[in-house]
């Protein structure tokens, strides 16, 4: 707002319009008349138009004074808003969250618990990217993302961890492979079968190439695709087999030519966690979506 025009001058001369009378504008601001007179003389230089008609009995708005009024009604109405808006962002029911989490996370988790949260917040905007656990974590890191969503099996102690789901790994092959008839499989007998890959950074990915790695082999990858929704179609199409999360894989068993092997590792079980930077820079809408994702207050 411009010189002239603040906010406690105009607050004096709105004051002045309802009471018809300096004194008792200055005695509702507990303000001595000389003050007002002197707000309501800069106000007039400011316009450069005389706001007040002076008489004995008090004092009339002008033509101008009357404009200025219906201005400041407007000004009035404006900072309402303002103040409704921000106390919005203040109880979390505004703004928008920077959600940066893994294809695991949103395959089977994000969708559902992230629609139940914005169902009772209209005005709140979620940005959500989908990457790699190790580009959640950079995310993080440097601040692009509010809250991420990751694989336990990449390491994060500089980040604050919070729990929020498990999943299982599970072995997806072609309906009619060899290995369908098997309840259970273990990593070292599909190591020498030709796989489809997840792209480079994949947790999945780099964890099942250091377990076989363990077990003296490696993964024979025969094609590298970059979402769950390739690997399946390319494993559809009998280019090789593949390790998923169940939740990524049993949708779909009807509707495809696939079928799904428990693989019978004690990691196979893994954990899903949501990282942030620091507890005390989270916004309120930030940890409502955080206690709303884990059920636990931040």
């Amino acid at each position: 707002m411009s010189a002239g025009y603040d906010l406690t001058s105009l607050a004096l001369f709105r004051a002045v319009a309802e009471t018809g009378s300096i004194a008792h504008a200055a005695a509702r601001h507990s303000l001595a008349p000389s003050a007002v007179s002197k707000r309501i003389a800069d106000l007039e230089a400011h316009v450069g138009a005389p706001l007040l008609c002076r008489h004995r009995r008090g004092v009339d708005l002008t033509s101008a004074g009357a404009d200025l009024l219906r201005h400041d009604e407007a000004v009035q109405e404006a900072l309402a808003r303002m103040a409704a808006s921000m106390s919005a962002h203040a109880s979390g029911l505004h703004g928008a969250i920077r959600v940066a989490a893994n294809s695991s996370a949103i395959s089977q988790f994000l969708p559902e618990d992230l629609a139940e949260f914005v169902t009772s917040r209209p005005d709140l905007r979620l940005q959500l990217s989908e990457m790699t656990s190790p580009e959640v974590l950079d995310w993080i890191r440097t601040d692009r993302a509010d809250i991420g969503v990751f694989s336990g099996l990449t390491p994060a102690k500089d980040l604050v961890k919070l729990p929020y789901r498990r999943d299982t790994l599970v072995v997806v092959i072609p309906a009619d492979h060899h290995l369908a008839v098997r309840s259970k499989i273990t990593l070292g007998e599909i190591a020498s079968e030709p796989f489809v890959a997840l792209q480079t950074g994949s947790s999945i990915q780099s964890f099942l190439d250091r377990k076989a790695s363990e077990l003296g082999t490696r993964i024979h990858t025969q094609v590298a695709v970059q979402s769950f929704d390739g690997v399946r179609r390319m494993v559809q199409a009998r280019l090789g087999i593949a390790v998923l999360p169940f939740g990524a894989v049993e949708p779909y068993l009807d509707a495809t030519r696939l079928a799904m092997v428990a693989l019978d590792e004690t990691w196979a079980t893994r954990d899903l966690f949501i990282a942030i930077r620091d507890r005390a820079a989270l916004s309120p809408q930030t940890s409502a979506l955080i206690t709303s994702l884990t059920g636990q207050p931040v």
